[in-house]
């Protein structure tokens, strides 16, 4: 089984939900670390979720509040095993204000 370290971004994140990360087929997928940041002129609230096609589609984190000019790291030790086909969702409450950095580990 061959393991790889990844770094997926995503910049200027609005009010739609977007995917970060698909994982592929035959490959397992550990998230390591999520860092959101606002890019804003204002306070925004952002929301980072695993969409499923096969289970219940959930929330990571919602409506969290990041102060202007600030990050938010969070899984903090933590971390969250997805499977082939689920999607790393990230959105927020303001147009192009947010920064997304996702790090994981594939299994293949």
């Amino acid at each position: 089984m061959a393991n790889n370290f990844k770094l997926k971004t995503k910049a200027s994140v609005g009010v739609t939900t977007v995917g970060i990360y698909t994982v592929p087929v035959s490959t397992t997928t550990t998230i390591l670390g999520i860092t959101l940041a606002n890019v804003s002129g204002s306070g925004i609230n952002a929301t980072v979720g695993i969409a499923r096609t096969l289970a219940d589609s959930v929330s990571i984190i919602r409506n969290v509040p990041i102060p202007q000019g600030s990050s938010l790291e969070f899984m903090a030790g933590n971390k969250v095993v997805i499977e082939p086909n689920d999607i790393i969702t990230v959105k927020s409450d303001v147009t192009s204000s947010l920064d997304v950095s996702l790090s994981i580990l594939e299994m293949t």
